[in-house]
């Protein structure tokens, strides 16, 4: 292990500040049940390190290269608010979404609803019980969106752990009516093929169409099986959601063989994923345009018909991208920032020894015009500071910063923490603050750390795996003028058209 030799320059905070929690109105509809981890993005179980990564990590702790377990650092322009620690679900946080004056936080044993309207002190207004990794979350009007990627005895709240090679195992979609989020309403539950790792929203006035990300066929798994190499689309109508349905299971990777057209893997690409599905897709509705972290694969298509998407153009880095993990778009919709998940989410990467341009971002820029539009690379973006290899890191979540005329992004990176980057040049992409917690353990590889980090409204909220719901505010003059933009409800991976665009 080798860690950066020059002492960071940070603010330093010893502790994690808790907030006060508030009303909790919690919503158990069984017995507490543990979710059962799913393959993808649920940390890896602590293992030892060796003793002279152990000894090394507590050398650059003692010289200051990086933070003590439970200090808290950050870059001069960032200040953290608040911090709402794990309570009635003890799972593994997960994912972000915003409506108005709320944020609803994905929990692998449920979700939890926080009022943000102050974000110095957030409350918890539900807090509802219902196991099932990643439980992935997104809104739309009185619509809440869960996904379930584990294999469940059924599609309840009470349903508990079951093989997947039993027909009667239930994984997919789930939907909650939120017109009184103190008392989320359960209403519809869709079953998709291979179930639903992520899913992305393509709202409309009377349906919501969901594009539901799954992958890891297997052909002892019957709800499971090979080629998987496509998204299960559902068509959730408004106004009577209990009529939730799969209408179509597109094909996005054609191919003649046994397992589509999607990439191959090892060994013909050693190190690389096999593509059998997406892991991750957004959309800019504003444009009828998608990006897909497919694998083995990034892809960009179009969304004109949604019930029928179409491939527009196909990439592939089999040098330095393992995983392709999800996307993002920049204001313009000519840039798209891929992430690569280099050991699942699990591994340390972090590292002088891994590099700068693995397990990091990979900056596209889009080429042409409508179905001739082309993925051309631009360079890697990696958070510059080095991690210990007792700290699970790698790119994750992220969101714009919504600055006119500039490419702003924050992002998590698992323990590497919340990063804030610039990629207005393409070619030269730069960190511009950061905030991030010391390690979880300094013998174990603990996975841990920010799963999400997003820009809403004036401030950035994250999802911390094991610590909790955290809330930052910059203070830089390059991103100010977002304190500017509000919005009523933001789903990142259904990407909102900031200011308006031209051909």
């Amino acid at each position: 292990m080798t860690l950066s030799n020059e002492p960071r320059t940070r603010r330093r905070r010893l502790g994690v500040a808790a907030a006060a929690v508030g009303l909790i109105a919690a919503l158990f509809t069984a017995a507490p049940a543990g979710a059962t981890p799913d393959p993808g993005d649920s940390p890896a179980a602590p293992k030892k390190v060796s003793k002279s990564d152990a000894a090394d990590t507590r050398k650059a702790i003692e010289d200051g290269r990086i933070p003590a377990p439970d200090e808290v650092v950050h870059s001069d322009n960032i200040e953290h608010l608040t911090n709402i620690p794990k309570d009635a679900l003890p799972g593994t946080n997960s994912d972000l979404a915003f409506q108005g004056k709320y944020a609803f936080a994905g929990n692998y044993d449920g979700f939890r609803i926080f009022d943000i309207s102050n974000p110095k002190k957030p409350k918890t207004v539900a807090q509802v019980l219902c196991p099932g990794s990643q439980n992935d979350v997104s809104v739309s009007g009185n619509l809440l969106f869960l996904s379930t990627d584990s294999s469940r005895s059924d599609s309840s709240c009470a349903s508990t752990s079951q093989p997947a090679t039993e027909k009667s195992s239930w994984e997919g979609m789930k939907v909650f009516d939120i017109s009184d989020v103190r008392n989320p309403r359960y209403v519809a539950a869709v079953e998709t093929a291979c179930g639903s790792h992520t899913h992305t929203l393509v709202p409309e006035r009377r349906n919501v169409y969901v594009y539901v990300s799954s992958y890891a066929p297997n052909a002892a798994f019957p709800d499971c099986q090979p080629p998987h190499d496509g998204i299960s689309v559902i068509k959730v109508p408004r106004k009577a959601p209990h009529k939730a349905a799969v209408v179509g299971f597109p094909v996005l990777f054609p191919g003649s063989g046994p397992d589509g057209g999607g990439n191959p893997g090892g060994p013909t690409n050693p190190g690389v994923s096999k593509t059998t599905g997406c892991h991750d897709i957004t959309v800019l509705p504003s444009r009828d345009i998608a990006a897909g972290a497919c694998m083995g694969d990034g892809i960009l298509f179009s969304i004109k018909d949604p019930e029928h998407p179409k491939v527009i153009d196909q990439v592939q880095d089999n040098v330095n991208f393992a995983f392709w993990h999800s996307a993002t778009f920049n204001q313009r919709a000519d840039k798209v920032v891929f992430t690569d998940e280099l050991g699942g989410g699990g591994a340390a990467t972090c590292n002088a020894e891994v590099g700068p341009n693995r397990g990091a971002d990979g900056i596209y820029e889009i080429k042409g015009h409508g179905e001739k539009s082309k993925l051309v690379f631009k360079s890697y973006f990696k958070i510059p500071r080095h991690q210990a290899d007792t700290e699970n890191c790698v790119a994750h979540n992220g969101s714009l910063i919504p600055v006119k005329g500039k490419d702003l992004m924050v992002q998590a990176w698992y323990q590497g923490g919340v990063s804030v980057w610039d990629f207005t040049n393409s070619a030269k992409p730069k960190e511009i603050a950061y905030f991030e917690r010391g390690p979880l353990s300094t013998d174990e590889l603990v996975g841990g750390g920010a799963w999400s980090a997003y820009y809403y409204n004036g401030h950035i909220y994250s999802n911390d795996m094991e610590k909790g719901f955290d809330v930052l505010k910059l203070h830089d003059k390059r991103t100010d003028p977002a304190k500017r933009v509000h919005l009523r409800e933001l789903n990142v991976q259904t990407q909102p058209e900031y200011f308006g665009w031209h051909d």
